[in-house]
């Protein structure tokens, strides 16, 4: 008896480890709670960089799907050099093919356009859609990672390294939420052409209609979107832009405990910016640490090439609402688009230029103005004609012509009546770039204001005597 008790002791004390060790099994493949890495946050301008809160906002996490960021970023920026064109067809590898959920889930040897690939990354948050973009991009994962690494250093994100374009965890791929704030700030200036796709709520890609992860879209009011995030390793997190009247905030959150406590965490974060955001400032820009050495480079204005012409307004859209607009923005991009207005002397109004007008066979007319510089020509103006509308002052050049190329996107069917206009005045002793479409109406212009002050864009409308 005194020898059968230590084995019934034992016996038990087995049984017990062998229960502990399947429940602990469980655990980890179950979904819940995430035992991940601490909670980090940051509350920034979006229009000037200014941080209202932060916490934790250096430390070095798991990024998860925030990484698709940059790989848009990159797609973006390929597509802007004419490395890539929308319509592109990708051929999907099997490394891409066999990436693991969420996915599209396309097929080895399936070629897919690169217009599909985006709002599959940026909606759906598709691994296997930010793989084919990588390898498209940067020829393998190794080259697409080395690329987004060097593009974060350009950017000013010191503390971010990547291992791969989709943010599945791998050692050494790290970022912060400071970092990831200073990428969604880049995005938003850089491609203002591109970012309404993050506040999109589904599209079609590749055949199939994705919809967005992103549930912040439907609950917070003004939210515009961005990016969300989930890994066990990572937690729930999210980078969330925000514009109500003239303010416009990014909040990340990273080490989130579950996608609700995310959501309403985040939400809270973005009241505290509109609290502490001033109304009114001028935006400044995302300052580049360097040049870096990735493959893809980005030139202020598109250079013209041999026998290509703008074809109007029209030709500015967003490429991703549409084939159409994508082939009208694919001939606008190799052309510049706006008109210099003549600074008034004091006191004067300013003269317009009398324009001269070039037929072409293929492309409709062209207006070149004194300077030299093509625009799309309006109809003939008269005394209904005169009135401008003015769509933002920029203290820089580039911002003014990143504003020009994306009028269109607007959707505003009037707009295509007018010629696009940069004008330079100065203002307490600075320069300041206003972008303008001229030869309206009255009634054309208080419309165009009308829709898009109603979907929360800027806009003036200028009487002929002004």
């Amino acid at each position: 008896m005194v020898q059968e008790i230590p084995r019934a002791v034992r016996r038990l004390f087995g049984i017990m480890a062998v229960a502990l060790s399947v429940a602990l099994g469980a655990g980890l493949a179950a979904p819940g709670p995430a035992a991940a890495a601490p909670y980090a946050a940051i509350v920034m301008d979006m229009r000037t960089g200014k941080v209202v809160h932060a916490r934790g906002a250096d430390r070095r996490q798991h990024p998860a799907s925030l990484t698709k960021l940059m790989t848009l970023y990159l797609a973006f920026e390929a597509l802007e050099t004419g490395q890539l064109r929308l319509d592109q067809k990708v051929r999907i590898s099997r490394k891409a093919a066999r990436q693991p959920p969420s996915k599209l889930g396309m097929r080895p040897g399936q070629r897919v356009s690169v217009r599909s690939l985006i709002r599959a990354t940026a909606i759906k948050s598709a691994n296997d859609a930010a793989m084919a973009l990588a390898e498209a991009i940067g020829g393998s994962q190794r080259g697409f990672a080395r690329l987004m690494t060097n593009k974060a250093r350009d950017l000013g994100m010191a503390q971010t390294t990547f291992r791969n374009p989709h943010g599945l965890t791998q050692s050494g791929h790290l970022s912060t939420a400071r970092d990831m704030a200073q990428l969604a700030r880049a995005l938003y200036f850089d491609f203002p052409q591109y970012y309404n796709i993050f506040g999109r709520r589904s599209a079609t890609a590749a055949g199939k209609r994705v919809y967005t992860t992103n549930r912040l879209l439907a609950s917070y009011s003004g939210a515009e979107g961005m990016k969300t995030g989930y890994t066990r390793a990572a937690g729930y997190n999210l980078v969330a832009a925000a514009k109500r009247g003239n303010r416009r905030v990014v909040a990340v959150l990273m080490g989130g405990k579950s996608s609700r406590w995310r959501n309403q965490r985040i939400a809270r974060l973005l009241d505290m910016g509109f609290k502490r955001v001033p109304a009114r400032v001028a935006e400044i820009p995302p300052q580049r640490a360097g040049k870096g050495d990735g493959a893809v480079a980005k030139a202020p204005l598109p250079q013209p090439r041999p026998g290509a012409a703008a074809t109007g307004i029209a030709a500015l859209g967003s490429a991703l609402a549409s084939p159409a607009a994508a082939a009208a923005r694919d001939l606008s991009r190799h052309a510049p688009l706006y008109a210099e207005l003549p600074r008034p002397a004091p006191g004067r109004r300013a003269a317009r230029p009398e324009p001269k007008t070039v037929r072409l066979a293929s492309a409709g007319s062209l207006v070149v103005p004194a300077g030299g510089v093509p625009v799309p020509a309006a109809r003939p103006r008269g005394a209904a004609g005169d009135w401008q509308i003015q769509l933002g002052a920029y203290r820089d050049r580039q911002s003014a012509e990143r504003r020009v190329r994306t009028i269109a996107s607007a959707g505003i069917p009037v707009l295509s009546e007018g010629s696009p206009a940069i004008a330079q005045r100065r203002r307490a002793g600075r320069a300041m770039y206003l972008v303008r479409v001229q030869g309206l109406g009255a009634d054309e212009a208080r419309s165009a204001c009308s829709q898009l002050e109603a979907s929360g864009k800027d806009c003036m409308a200028i009487a002929p005597s002004r």
